[in-house]
């Protein structure tokens, strides 16, 4: 019968006679055949399986191989035994080699004929030994595809216990022995299904003795880390980390970052080689691998890694968004690359040349999937403009390109980008040792306390959340100067981008430090305050002096200069670029201080025999307001006579250094100052206090007034009126008294309810007269007794009231009574608080909150949301419809928030700054926190000045185009100094992790935990507050730091 196939075989009847004749021989296996003629068909068959000229050959042995297998079992079994099969395995068989794939296709056809024959598991362990010896020698990959069937359907054939173990191991390393280096769509289906077979085996192997796991991808990693020149493992390893559980992210991450046994270079090669892993076209979570390993080493601060990863691999992870079959893995890693590598702009400006090329194939590749990928590929580029700004050369095109698809809002933005710096991550993967101070949750910075600063601090944090000060300040181009201003600017940079959850303003503190103040010493805040703007104010001032004794000629080429770089001298650099980009006309010489800061007070003094009026203008930048009775108290007569005391004006010059006036100077009376008030009266309010500022009071007897018209001593009324209102208002609450009778300074501990939004009556100007007779005088005031009574004036009545709503046109309110004088009542909003914790003005800690808020914010609400309307105890109107006070929101009547927030009471409208510390707060907090905490009270306020609707309460500010409604674009000499300090801070993170990590073996530590905002104020120097010191936080002696 051997003879008969093998003639037939090599004859040339046709296909259909020889089919026709092989049926025959195989219908013949049922029939009574000699052991020597099976022996003979069973090695002719072999032989044409494996060494076949065509397929019709193999397709004829496998035929009859099988039908007489099945028929002459016993037969097979003597022929097919473990002998036949280790030298097929190792030798081959005759001309051909054992690594041929057809070897294992053999081997499988007859252990399907031999399953049932006891000798079977003979030849299950000749093949458990000679296929690890095979995937050792690096077999190709359709060998190892047809091994992996072989296995995959005889799982008695795969190695058991450590040689399971070590066949798994070199599966993998074989695995990354593969390559491919056709270029025709078929060659590389083939070769990518083969791949997927061998994968798919090892998966198996996994989930039936999970001890094998391990060991292999340590052996993965192995591969991946190596450093050898000549050793590049394929990307056909990233098949097996679809088959890794995602339980195991974190155990395997956690294990590979803190491996001191394993190098930088080792992690640098690893992670390069993992993002090469996103081009394998069927690979599922290799992103999410990815992501996991750049966010665990960047919480054990191996930022050296991440930089340099980033910065080589960046342009190849952009690369694969062209195809779409691996584009959305390549996405979600490019966007943590970037959205991550926040301390420069280095790696995005690497893909910015080909994001419009990108775009544009998007919009016309035809594929369903591209709109939606095309969504969020712009909102990544939009999150990366806006961290990066100041680049138009580089971003006008891209913006061209996106300009009609969404742009996210700057909430979501700064959101996103918050979450997403490597200071941010989460440090789950370190051990408690390693964990880093990053950024808070706000996403804010803090400031570091450098000995007793916390008086700088809050100042600082103070104007940075005054957002249109802060805008104005970074738009100025000072480049090359030395300024005060330029320091100034240079920390608003940092405190807006670095990437430290504290910044240390050394520099700034030797600036900007008063020369009588003592470094370490406590200090006063509001006497920084002053200092600080009144040395930017004089600063300004100069350089403007020094600009116009230039030679016109030059000062015009200067101005006109597009170049920031044109000016040679310093001074010219300074001064031509001392103002935001937008120009200043040149009837406007204000220096900035002025324009945000600074108001016009006039004080008028009337003598009452004659009516004689006298007034003085007089500038400021805050106003420090004494204390009063309780409103209640003020229904009797007004004090007069000696017990009248003049009032506090708080120019924007330094006035010696004190904020608290000489005794007998004050505006309030010494029973004011005491340590805890015992009164059932209703709290003081600020506005309580504006008007007690305001208020018109009696010159008489031994404080009598020389009036020149009379030639005498003279009973008068001065009285204080607003004429121009700041963009910001200042209030100082003077809550340091000098006690003349135990001669020290003592804290007024009384609360003050801040209201978030008041109106300021300012009096439209006019023109200022010596003296004239009360009938031809636009200034003539109320009569003596008229104005005795203050509370009248404090309180109007109903009808008042009423009176004042009907006559108020766009926001202006004018005097209804001939003679008397126009007001406008500005509407403000509460911007920032600075409170201070202690008992005395030598001791305690100052911290602040603040919010966003700009002039514009408050534009969309009609002038009726900042009326008032109050209880009035009076049973008759007054005459007059103006009373010059300035008046809170009631509560009954609501808060139109800003539109960036849902509320002045939303947890994380309002921040709280302690020194390091930033957290979320509320208004709720700011306004009961005396309660609270009695030693912890508000002393300097700062409210923001709002647009009415239709109306420009500063037009010239609008003219000149001042209004910055969005952060400035850094410059680049800011850019530059905030790039090198980033990488400074990563490195000093990182060599501190490595320190740390090195020690943690020998060390112990343990951490106390965070107190509680019930027990502890903000202010504390104790767990919940911000900065150290000297004294615990119930120490009384505390100082002021």
């Amino acid at each position: 019968m051997d003879k008969i196939l093998e003639g037939l075989v090599s004859s040339d009847h046709s296909v259909p006679v020889k089919k026709a004749i092989v049926k025959k021989v195989v219908e013949a296996a049922e029939k009574e055949v000699t052991e020597e003629q099976c022996q003979a068909l069973f090695t002719l068959t072999t032989r044409l399986i494996l060494l076949g000229e065509d397929a019709f050959q193999k397709q004829i042995g496998f035929q009859v191989l099988e039908a007489y297998a099945r028929y002459h079992r016993p037969e097979f079994e003597h022929f097919f035994n473990k002998d036949f099969v280790v030298s097929l395995l190792q030798q081959g068989y005759e001309q051909l080699d054992h690594k041929d794939p057809a070897i294992i296709d053999y081997i499988h056809c007859c252990l399907r004929l031999v399953i049932s024959c006891p000798s079977v598991l003979e030849i299950f362990g000749v093949i458990q030994v000679e296929v690890l010896r095979m995937v050792c020698t690096r077999p190709e990959p359709a060998f190892c595809a047809r091994l992996s069937t072989l296995l995959s359907d005889f799982v008695q054939c795969i190695p058991r216990d450590k040689s399971g173990v070590l066949f798994c191991q070199q599966l993998v390393r074989t695995i990354s022995y593969f390559h491919c280096f056709a270029s025709q769509e078929r060659e590389l289906r083939e070769y990518v299904g083969q791949v997927t077979k061998v994968s798919t085996l090892l998966q198996n192997i996994w989930k039936a003795d999970p001890a094998t796991l391990l060991p292999s991808l340590q052996e993965v990693f192995a591969i991946i880390s190596s450093t050898e020149p000549s050793f590049d493992p394929s990307i056909a390893l990233a098949c097996l980390v679809q088959h890794i559980p995602i339980q195991m992210i974190t155990v395997l991450i956690k294990s590979l970052t803190t491996d001191q046994n394993v190098k930088d270079a080792s992690m640098t090669k690893a992670l390069c080689r993992m993002i090469d892993w996103l081009s394998w076209p069927l690979a599922q979570h290799v992103d999410t691998w990815v992501i996991a390993l750049l966010k665990g080493l960047a919480a054990v601060q191996k930022f050296t890694i991440l930089i340099d990863v980033t910065l080589l691999k960046i342009e190849l992870v952009f690369s694969r968004l062209w195809y779409p079959i691996v584009r959305q893995g390549a996405l979600a890693v490019l966007s943590h690359m970037l959205l991550s590598f926040q301390h420069s702009p280095e790696a995005f400006h690497l893909v910015i040349p080909h994001v419009v090329h990108l775009v544009q194939s998007l919009r016309t590749d035809g594929l369903p999937t591209s709109k939606a990928f095309l969504l969020q590929f712009t909102e990544l580029i939009h999150c990366m403009m806006y961290q990066y700004s100041g680049f138009p050369d580089l971003y006008d095109p891209v913006l061209e390109a996106i300009k009609d698809l969404p742009k996210p809002a700057e909430e979501k933005i700064k959101l996103v980008l918050n979450q997403s710096a490597w200071t941010s991550q989460s440090n789950s993967f370190a051990s408690g040792l390693l964990r880093q101070a990053g950024k808070s949750e706000t996403g804010k910075t803090g400031l570091v306390n450098l000995g007793n600063t916390c008086y700088m601090n809050s100042i600082i944090q103070t104007l940075f959340m005054a957002t249109d000060f802060r805008r104005h300040v970074l738009s100025l181009r000072l480049n090359g100067s030395n300024t005060l201003m330029k320091k100034l600017q240079l920390l608003f940079a940092f405190l807006a981008h670095t990437q430290r959850a504290a910044y240390a303003p050394r520099n700034f503190l030797e600036v900007s430090r008063p020369p009588w103040f003592n470094m370490g010493s406590q200090q006063d805040c509001s006497e920084y305050l002053r200092f600080l703007l009144d040395r930017l104010h004089e600063e300004e001032k100069t350089l403007q002096a020094l600009e116009s004794a230039k030679p016109k000629v030059t000062s015009q080429v200067d101005m006109s200069s597009n170049d920031p770089t044109g000016p040679t001298s310093a001074d010219e650099h300074e001064e031509s670029h001392f103002f935001p980009t937008e120009n200043q006309p040149d009837n406007d010489s204000r220096t900035l201080i002025e324009r945000m800061f600074g108001g016009k007070l006039i004080t008028g003094i009337r003598c009452m025999q004659c009516n004689c009026i006298s007034e003085k203008e007089e500038p400021f930048t805050d106003l420090s307001l004494a204390f009063c009775p309780s409103p209640t108290s003020q229904d009797g007569p007004q004090p007069q006579g000696p017990s009248e005391e003049p009032k506090i004006l708080c120019q924007g010059s330094v006035n010696g250094g004190s904020e608290v006036p000489e005794p007998g100077s004050a505006k309030a009376p010494a029973t004011n100052v005491q340590f805890v008030p015992v009164t059932n009266e209703p709290p003081l309010s600020v506005p309580d206090l504006v008007n007690y500022f305001l208020a018109p009071e009696i010159l008489d007897e031994d404080n009598a007034y020389f009036c020149e018209k009379c030639s005498s001593l003279q009973r008068a009324e001065r009285s204080m009126k607003v004429v121009s209102a700041p963009e910001y208002l200042i209030l100082t609450l003077l809550r340091f008294a000098y006690d003349a009778k135990c001669h020290v300074r003592r804290k007024i501990l009384e609360n003050v309810t801040i209201p978030p939004i008041m109106r300021l009556p300012v009096h439209m100007p006019t023109v200022s007269i010596q003296c004239s007779s009360s009938a031809s005088s636009p200034l003539q005031v109320d009569s003596p007794e008229s104005s005795e009574n203050l509370a009248k004036k404090l309180k109007p009545s109903q009808r008042d009231e009423e009176e004042e709503e009907n006559a108020r046109v766009d926001g202006v309110e004018e005097m209804q009574n001939e003679g008397k004088t126009p007001v406008q009542l500005v509407p403000y909003i509460l911007s920032s608080v600075v409170m201070h914790s202690g008992v005395s003005s030598e001791s305690g800690h100052y911290y602040s909150y603040g919010r966003n808020i700009s002039g514009t914010d408050g534009a969309q609400h009609p002038a009726n949301h900042f009326a008032v309307k109050e209880d009035s105890g009076n049973d008759q109107a007054e005459d007059n419809l103006c009373t010059c006070s300035a008046l809170s929101l009631p509560p009954e009547q609501g808060i139109t928030a800003p539109p960036n927030s849902s509320g002045p009471d939303q947890l994380g409208d309002w921040l709280l700054f302690n020194d390091s510390r930033v957290t979320f707060t509320s208004f709720q907090s700011v306004q009961n926190i005396t309660n609270r905490f009695p030693k912890d009270t508000a002393y300097v306020l700062m409210y923001r000045r709002q647009e009415l609707p239709g109306q420009n309460s500063n037009g010239e500010l609008m003219a000149n185009g001042m209004r910055v409604s969005a952060e400035p674009p850094l410059q680049k000499e800011l850019l530059d100094a905030i790039i090198k300090d980033n990488k400074l801070y990563l490195q000093e993170q990182e060599l501190s992790a490595r320190t740390q990590a090195l020690q943690a073996p020998s060390s112990s530590c343990s951490f106390r935990p965070n107190g509680s905002d019930d027990n502890n104020p903000p202010g504390s120097c104790g767990p919940s507050g911000g900065g150290g010191g000297g004294g615990g936080f119930n120490t009384i002696s505390r100082l002021v730091f």
